[in-house]
């Protein structure tokens, strides 16, 4: 049975669970979720699909969740792959999970949607200035911890990196560039030599292009 991924191409957030699937060897497809056009604040999608009105959610016959740290743990129980060799390496993958869920891509998101998908008239600078500063801290724990290491946990590819670079493939600016942090970007090169690894708007429907 194919899994439905619930998702768009600019949601950073939406790109760790589709990446993971992808990586995973599992069948599965997107579903376009117009969250531009409003579509998670409808009672239909609340009703149907997702009762807190998130992207992604991902649906597995009668199997249905949503947080992409918790769709990440369901494609490794289903698939075997991204998790932890034994349960100290499970229990770093988790902690570097949720670090990025609360440290980092939670500041991305809201910094790179306040930059370039809001309003021009509505962008706060001293809002997005203090953002760029709690990720400027953020990018320093990471690309100090990848001194030296190819991967965040392990020597291999797992669900740490998977929700770690969630954001940081984007195009649109928000204050990051590879180019200031060596060691995350040569884990980027990392992750973008993975075979099957795929760009968020070639993995997900749904870009700024579509709407310009």
């Amino acid at each position: 049975m194919t899994i439905n991924l619930y998702c768009f191409g600019e949601s950073g957030n939406s790109y760790k669970a589709a990446l993971a699937l992808e990586l995973s060897g599992l069948d599965w497809a997107p579903v376009k979720v117009d969250f531009f056009g409003g579509e998670t604040r409808t009672p239909q999608y609340r009703g149907d699909v997702n009762e807190m009105g998130e992207a992604p959610v991902l649906v597995d016959g009668d199997f249905r969740t949503s947080q992409s740290g918790a769709i990440q743990a369901y494609i490794t129980e289903k698939s075997g792959k991204f998790g932890g060799a034994d349960r100290d390496e499970n229990y770093e993958i988790f902690r570097w999970v949720l670090w990025d869920n609360h440290k980092l891509s939670s500041q991305a998101g809201m910094t790179r949607f306040l930059m370039n998908f809001l309003p021009e008239q509505h962008r706060n600078a001293d809002v997005i200035a203090f953002n760029q500063g709690r990720l400027k801290a953020a990018y320093d724990v990471l690309n100090t911890h990848l001194e030296r290491r190819d991967w965040i946990v392990a020597d291999r590819l797992t669900n740490a990196d998977i929700s770690c670079c969630g954001y940081l493939f984007y195009p649109e600016p928000f204050g990051f560039s590879r180019a200031d942090w060596p060691n995350i970007d040569r884990w980027l090169s990392n992750i973008q030599d993975t075979p099957g690894w795929k760009h968020p708007y070639d993995l997900m429907p749904g870009s700024p292009a579509d709407r310009a």
